[in-house]
C-alpha cells in the first residue's frame, strides 16, 4: 500500500531538495551518477581498457605530485609510464599499509591544505590501527555518486526512503527545531534510528520504528540487524517493515543473511566499503549475485598470505587525487576473482563488531567507539578486555589530552563498569592466527 505523505516527500526530495542540496553545498554528484549508468552499460572488455587507463594515470599524477611516490619511485627506479604498455609493472610497487600511512603523514598529500575544501576519514581500528585519510571534493563526490548507483541497482530509487542506524550519545537532548542534519536527511530522503542497546527493551524500540517509517532500504551492521531478526523470531515468528537490507561494516555472515531475509522477509544486499577508498564492491545484481568489485572506482588485487591459504584484499584508488592510494593493503580478507563480466570477492573475511555488556546490558562496539570518538575525545585507539571479572578499558591518548578529563567523562557515561587504563599501542592484546587487533577481546 502506498502511504501519500512518504510518497509525496520522497518525489519532493528526489526532484527538489536533493538537487537544491547539492547546489548549496557545491557539490556535484548526480552528474557522477549518470557517468556510472553510462559505464556500466560497458562490457568488461571496454571497462579493463579504461581501468587500465585510470590506473597508469593515478600511479603518474602521484609519482610526479606526492612527496612520498617521488621518493618511491626515485628509490625503486619505477617508471609509471610503463604502465600504459602492460599493468602487471604495478607489480614491482611495494604495498601500502596503515602503519606506512600513519608515519609519512602530510608526504602523502599531493598538495597544501591550507584553503583547500577535503574531507577527514578515520577508520574503526578494526583491521589495525587507527589512521586518518583525506578526500579531495571530486573523489567524495565520487564516492557519494557509487552509493546512489549501487543502491539504484537494487531497486532504491531517490524518490524511495532509506533509514539509516546510527549512535545514540547518552547526552543528547532532543531538539526543538531543525538542524542542518535534518535538512540532510530531508534531501537524502533518509532518516537516522538512534539506538545504543541491544536488549530486548531496545530491540522493541528499533522494531516499532522501522513499522512506523516503512522505509525501502536500511543500512547497519548486519551484526545489530541479526540481533534483531532473532528478536523478531522470539517473539513473532517473524515480520517485514522494509525491502532492503543493506549491509556494512562488519563481515555478514551466511547464518545472518538467511536469517535476516527469512524472518524480516526482505531482501539482503552485502557491500563492501572502507573508509579509505569508499564503498568498493556491492551486489549490484542483487541479493543472489556475488559481490563485484566496482571496478569504475579502483584496481583490486589479492596478496597471497605466506602464513596461510587466505588472500588479502589491495586496491588501488582511481579517484583520490589529495591522498592517493597505491597498492593499499586493506586488513580485510578475500581473493579477487575474474569472471565475464567483472570482477568479484570470494572467501571475504572483514570485520566483525562484538557486543559489551556494561550492566547486564549488551552494546555493540561501535557504539562504544562513537561515544569514545565524538564524547569524550583525545583518544587515538581503545581496547576491552572481558576476561576478567571486570572489564578492562584500555585507551591510548593523545598526545595532547588530559587523563583526568577522559576518566571524568568515561565515568560520567559508565560509571564504573570499567577498569579503565591508559597504555600505548603495544600494551593491546593480540588475538587470532594473524595476530590481529580486535576492540573486544574474550580470551
Amino acid at each position: 500500500m502506498i502511504r501519500p505523505v512518504p510518497y509525496l516527500k520522497g518525489w519532493l526530495s528526489a526532484l527538489f531538495a536533493y538537487p537544491i542540496a547539492e547546489r548549496m553545498e557545491r557539490r556535484d554528484i548526480r552528474s557522477k551518477r549518470k557517468e556510472l549508468r553510462r559505464y556500466y552499460k560497458l562490457d568488461f572488455t571496454q571497462r579493463k581498457q579504461i581501468m587500465c587507463q585510470r590506473l597508469a594515470d593515478i600511479v603518474e599524477f602521484a609519482g610526479a605530485n606526492v612527496p612520498y611516490y617521488k621518493d618511491l619511485f626515485r628509490e625503486q627506479g619505477f617508471d609509471p609510464v610503463k604502465l600504459r604498455q602492460d599493468s602487471r609493472y604495478l607489480q614491482d610497487l611495494p604495498y601500502l599499509t596503515k602503519d606506512i600511512v600513519r608515519e609519512q603523514g602530510v608526504r602523502l598529500l599531493s598538495r597544501e591544505l591550507e584553503g583547500l575544501r577535503y574531507h577527514d576519514m578515520k577508520t574503526g581500528g578494526s583491521t589495525g590501527l587507527s589512521a586518518h585519510f583525506l578526500y579531495d571534493q571530486e573523489a567524495a563526490d565520487y564516492s557519494a555518486a557509487v552509493t546512489l548507483y549501487a543502491r539504484e541497482c537494487v531497486g532504491k530509487k531517490k524518490h524511495r526512503s532509506e533509514l539509516h542506524f546510527a549512535c545514540r550519545f547518552p547526552d543528547a537532548e532532543p531538539l526543538s527545531k531543525w538542524t542542518r542534519e535534518d535538512w540532510k536527511c530531508f534531501a537524502m530522503n533518509r532518516s537516522n534510528i538512534f539506538f545504543d542497546r541491544l536488549d530486548a527493551e531496545g530491540l522493541d524500540e528499533i522494531w516499532q520504528t522501522l513499522i512506523d517509517r516503512q522505509p525501502y532500504l536500511i543500512h547497519g551492521h548486519p551484526s545489530t540487524i541479526h540481533a534483531l531478526a532473532s528478536h523478531i523470531q522470539n517473539t513473532k515468528g517473524s515480520d517485514k517493515a522494509f525491502e532492503v537490507f543493506e549491509s556494512s561494516g562488519e563481515l555478514l555472515e551466511k547464518h545472518q543473511r538467511e536469517l535476516i531475509a527469512k524472518v524480516l522477509r526482505c531482501k539482503v544486499i552485502n557491500r563492501y566499503g572502507l573508509a579509505e577508498l569508499g564503498v568498493m564492491a556491492y551486489q549490484l545484481g542483487g541479493s543472489e549475485s556475488g559481490l563485484r568489485v566496482l571496478d569504475s572506482e579502483g584496481w583490486p588485487e589479492s596478496l597471497p598470505l605466506v602464513e596461510s591459504s587466505d588472500y588479502e584484499l589491495v586496491f588501488t584508488g582511481f579517484r583520490n587525487k589529495l591522498m592517493p592510494l597505491l597498492r593499499y593493503r586493506t586488513g580485510d580478507m578475500a581473493q579477487v576473482v575474474e569472471e565475464p563480466d567483472g570482477y568479484y570477492l570470494k572467501n571475504v573475511v572483514g570485520r566483525v563488531h562484538d557486543l559489551v555488556p556494561i550492566n547486564g546490558i549488551p552494546y555493540p562496539t561501535h557504539h562504544i567507539m562513537d561515544i569514545l570518538d565524538h564524547r569524550v575525545g583525545g583518544i587515538q585507539e581503545f581496547q576491552i578486555d572481558l576476561r576478567g571479572v571486570k572489564p578492562i578499558l584500555r585507551v591510548v591518548t593523545e598526545p595532547h589530552a588530559v587523563k583526568e578529563n577522559i576518566q571524568n567523562k568515561i565515568a560520567k557515561f559508565w560509571g564504573n563498569s570499567f577498569d579503565l587504563q591508559f597504555v600505548g599501542h603495544e600494551d593491546f592484546v593480540r588475538v587470532g592466527r594473524h595476530q590481529k587487533f580486535r576492540h573486544l577481546v574474550h580470551s
